[in-house]
């Protein structure tokens, strides 16, 4: 009932909205995350003005919009979803209603997904882990994927799209080699951190990925020394935290073995540096636990 309200709300601000007070004329893309900002300017230039759903420092698996985050949509010409966040399960139809025209594209099209175990009101339930945009061979599927349909959106930039697709393609190539020779010498292959959002990752490269969270909540006593245990067996050094989460947990386990946080960002709108950090860190944190 709660929800139904907000969205009431959100319909009546929402069609009343007049013109950009900005007086950018340019047509409007909104898409889920800040990465995909990246994505879209990378490949399309200034030619879109580029509207985020989630902003900063939002959890994008319990986001509830608010009528400042999709003031752009209802002159969006498309939407770029992620395609298995639990947030656009509940409001992406509720967004196609109120922009009948608007095209979408789903992100995760072509992506391999993985699981990810959540639990809720007692059941526990499979879905697809989001996180696919955080590794660079999902990267690389995304931008192919979004070349595709910008070219369909504006057929008369297709050379200017190519062009600046290939470039991205360069720079996702660069970071994957770049992390292909990090990680090819490591000999310890775990890493802790709080929420899982670097399994693609760690598939990818032939990581493993110890997660604090437990189907989607905060780990139980036994989990907890599970995960002590572990660090301890491994030789932890670091237990990563994603800059949007509370690292309460995470710090308890790094205190009772003597590691330290890092926070991470991989909702950063800056997807080539933060990706790049991200990889630098992980793979100093293995070579720390030798």
């Amino acid at each position: 009932m709660i929800k139904y309200s907000v969205y009431t709300l959100l319909l009546i601000l929402f069609v009343s909205c007049g013109r950009n007070a900005g007086g950018d004329d340019r047509p409007v893309i909104t898409v889920s995350i800040a990465p995909y900002k990246y994505f879209v300017e990378k490949i399309a230039g200034d030619d879109f003005k580029i509207n985020i759903m989630v902003p900063a420092g939002a959890d994008p698996h319990i986001y509830e919009p608010f009528p400042n985050q999709i003031s752009g949509l209802r002159k969006s010409e498309a939407y770029i979803s992620n395609g298995f966040l639990d947030f656009e399960t509940t409001w992406l139809d509720r967004f196609c209603e109120v922009n009948k025209t608007m095209k979408l594209l789903s992100l995760s099209n072509n992506i391999d997904p993985l699981e990810s175990h959540h639990s809720h009101e007692g059941e526990e339930t499979e879905t697809a882990d989001p996180h696919y945009w955080v590794s660079p061979d999902c990267a690389k599927i995304m931008a192919k994927t979004l070349k595709e349909f910008l070219i369909a959106l504006k057929p008369e930039r297709c050379e200017f799209y190519e062009t600046n697709y290939a470039k991205l393609d360069s720079i996702i190539d660069s970071i994957d080699n770049e992390a292909q020779q990090l990680f090819a010498d490591c000999i310890k292959r775990a890493f802790m951190i709080y929420h899982p959002n670097l399994g693609y990752l760690a598939r990818y490269y032939n990581l493993e990925e110890i997660s604090v969270e437990y189907e989607g909540k905060e780990p139980p006593p036994s989990r907890l020394k599970y995960l002590i245990d572990r660090a301890r067996a491994e030789d932890l050094k670091t237990i990563f935290v994603q800059k949007e989460f509370d690292a309460k947990n995470a710090q308890a386990i790094a205190t009772e073995i003597g590691a330290k946080i890092e926070i991470i960002n991989p909702l950063s709108e800056d997807w080539e540096n933060a990706v790049r950090g991200i990889i630098e860190l992980v793979h100093k944190s293995l070579i720390e636990s030798i």
